[in-house]
C-alpha cells in the first residue's frame, strides 16, 4: 500500500504508507521551528495528503533558511532528515525555495558552543546533494 502527497491531480510523492505517514508526522513536528504552517493537508481518507503548493513552498523555504543559518549539529542533521524530500517536492510542484540560493548569516537561536562548524556554503550544497539523491527514490 502507498500514499500520495499531491497538488490536485498532480502527484508529488507516491511513498508507501510508513514512510508517509512518518513524513506527515516530522511534518507537523516542524511547524514549530519553520514558525509557519506547513501547507500539508490530513490524510482525507483515500490514503491522500493534499498540498498546498505556496504555503508548502514558504514552509520548507524557512526550514532551510533555519537549516543554513545554524551550527548545531543535532538541529542540523534532524532538518537533514527532512528537508531532502521536502525540497524535491517543492521542485515537483514547480515552485522554488529561495533560502537555498539568498546568502546566509548565523542564526543565535541555537548555537553549539563545543563546534563552530557553520559552513552555509558547504550545506547548502550538502542539502542540494540530498535532495537530488532522494529525488531518484521518490516515485510520483
Amino acid at each position: 500500500m502507498s500514499q500520495y502527497f499531491q497538488v490536485g491531480d498532480l502527484v508529488l510523492w507516491n511513498p508507501s504508507n510508513t514512510v508517509a505517514q512518518l513524513f506527515a508526522r516530522m511534518t507537523e513536528a516542524m511547524v514549530l521551528v519553520a514558525g509557519c504552517p506547513s501547507g500539508v493537508g490530513p490524510d482525507i481518507g483515500r490514503d491522500e495528503y493534499e498540498i498546498d503548493p505556496d504555503t508548502f513552498a514558504a514552509f520548507v523555504d524557512a526550514l532551510t533558511a533555519r537549516y543554513l543559518s545554524t551550527n548545531h549539529p543535532i538541529l542540523t542533521a534532524m532538518l537533514e532528515g527532512y528537508l531532502p524530500a521536502a525540497l524535491v517536492m517543492v521542485q515537483r510542484s514547480s515552485r522554488h525555495v529561495p533560502a537555498i540560493r539568498r546568502s546566509t548569516t548565523r542564526d543565535n537561536r541555537d548555537v553549539s558552543l563545543n563546534r563552530d562548524g557553520f559552513d552555509p556554503d558547504g550545506d547548502r550544497q550538502r542539502l542540494l546533494n540530498l535532495a537530488e539523491s532522494h529525488a531518484r527514490a521518490m516515485p510520483h
